[in-house]
């Protein structure tokens, strides 16, 4: 690199920016893959040629257009949205998360989450410039009620994200405690469903309670994380301001039609959260009877577990074919913990075995 290439990037790039890493993807080659909560499912073979035609005879010549109001309403049904709620798409969740940040950039806004969490809630505060205040989950991963609500009365967030269940601790939390926070909040409140296939239970009974409540979920977690399709329900008044932001075109035809197909065969997908559930009570069964292991309650296609050693079981692991998430490092709360996703009842074999043996 020429010296006038580092000149100009020290002078053009923000000093926070290049202080950042940027989002970080483990090579999977050869592996085992258990680290991302994928579903391990792939789409069955009848199904992979008749998508195939499908996205053949679409018009790529072409800028998104009325189908993506096709996508909108099938979705909207497929939530069982409410009665005067709206829905914005979004490049997946991530692409929602930083259009409230930049929808609600004013003097003075900041954003609130429980840490550990999510990412990008405090990464989408930083590359907006916004405040990001995180509050520490209690030593079992609860929300701390009382820090929660200081927090709120302290700060006077703007947004608060509420992960449900969380990521990467895969619990739900206190349904009065967030009940309190939401009503605390004197901004919106976002509701992350991105795990609701997996889920006993859904914010969406409550969301019409409340006027402020935003529910974002994705098809990442259905199925599709390939496609990229995330979206996000609330009062239509509080989504068309964050719709006036969204880029033109920000979901393709190509994903918008697979999308489309997907929910028309949505019984196929749902089996296969069906069955994902059944081995993360197989999976928890497991663990319990493992030495060395704590295992904590999950909601999600995803358990946290804490080792005596992360980084020596991750290793091991990886170096026994098998790759699952070292969140270690992360926040000192999840000190000496893996993500293990869950899997299909073959891979989930494999991931037990090499844990065990990397213990």
């Amino acid at each position: 690199m020429s010296s006038r290439t580092d000149e100009v990037a020290r002078r053009v790039f923000r000093q926070d920016v290049q202080g950042m890493h940027a989002y970080a993807i483990q090579p999977s080659a050869g592996l085992v893959k258990l680290d991302a909560m994928e579903n391990p499912h792939r789409l069955p073979v009848e199904l992979q040629a008749r998508l195939g035609e499908r996205l053949g005879a679409v018009a790529i010549n072409r800028y998104p257009g009325d189908r993506l109001n096709d996508l909108r309403a099938a979705l909207a049904a497929h939530a069982r949205m409410p009665t005067g709620f709206d829905i914005v798409l979004g490049n997946g969740s991530d692409e929602l998360i930083a259009l409230i940040a930049l929808a609600c950039d004013v003097p003075g806004a900041s954003i609130l989450a429980p840490v550990p969490g999510f990412v990008m809630y405090a990464m989408s505060a930083q590359l907006q410039g916004l405040k990001f205040t995180g509050v520490p989950l209690t030593a079992d991963f609860e929300l701390d009620e009382a820090a929660m609500l200081a927090a709120i009365e302290q700060h006077e967030p703007s947004v608060i994200h509420i992960a449900y269940p969380n990521n990467p601790t895969a619990n739900l939390w206190d349904d009065a405690v967030i009940e309190k926070i939401v009503e605390a909040a004197p901004g919106l409140v976002v509701i992350d469903e991105a795990y609701q296939p997996f889920s006993s239970k859904s914010y969406l009974d409550r969301i019409n309670r409340h006027g402020h409540v935003l529910l974002m979920r994705t098809m990442s977690k259905f199925g599709l994380a390939g496609v990229r399709i995330g979206y996000m329900i609330g009062p239509q008044p509080l989504i068309a301001q964050v719709d006036k932001v969204r880029p033109p075109y920000n979901v393709s035809v190509l994903n918008c039609e697979a999308a489309l197909f997907a929910l028309e065969h949505e019984e196929v997908f749902a089996a296969q959260a069906r069955d994902i559930r059944a081995q993360r009570s197989a999976v928890q069964r497991a663990l319990a009877e493992m030495r060395g292991v704590k295992a904590w309650p999950s909601d999600a296609n995803m358990i946290l577990v804490r080792v005596p050693d992360a980084q020596r079981a991750f290793e091991g692991m990886k170096s026994l074919g098998v790759l699952v998430k070292n969140v270690s490092k992360m926040h000192p709360l999840l000190a000496d913990c893996l993500r293990l996703t869950i899997g299909t009842a073959d891979e989930n074999g494999k991931m037990l075995a090499a844990l065990k043996a990397s213990l």
